[in-house]
C-alpha cells in the first residue's frame, strides 16, 4: 500500500467532503444553504465547518441579514489545492 499518497483524514469525512464539493462549484454560499444541500443538522455542520476554516480550508464570514446573523463560507486556495489533491488521490486508488 505504500505507493498510496494517504487520502487528506479531513476531507475523509462525508460531510466535510460534501461541504467542499459545493463550495468548489460556487463563489460562496450561506450556512442555510450548505445546510439543505447537505441534510445536516446545524451543529455538526458548523462543527465540520469549523474544522475547516481553522486547517485554512475555507473562509467563514459572519454578519448580519437585517437582525438575523449570516455566516458564509468560501473556499480558500489552500482549500482548493487539498481538495483537487484528494480527488486525485482518489483516482489513483481507482486506476490500481
Amino acid at each position: 500500500m505504500s505507493a498510496f499518497k494517504d487520502l487528506d483524514p479531513l476531507l475523509h469525512s462525508q460531510l466535510r467532503l460534501a461541504v467542499m464539493s459545493l463550495l468548489v462549484s460556487v463563489q460562496s454560499a450561506e450556512f442555510v444553504y450548505i445546510k439543505e444541500k447537505t441534510n445536516a443538522t446545524a451543529g455538526n455542520l458548523s462543527v465540520q465547518i469549523d474544522k475547516l476554516s481553522s486547517a485554512g480550508y475555507i473562509d467563514v464570514v459572519k454578519t448580519f441579514k437585517g437582525k438575523k446573523p449570516l455566516t458564509t463560507c468560501k473556499i480558500t486556495k489552500k482549500g482548493l489545492k487539498a481538495f483537487e489533491d484528494y480527488v486525485n488521490t482518489l483516482q489513483q486508488y481507482i486506476k490500481k
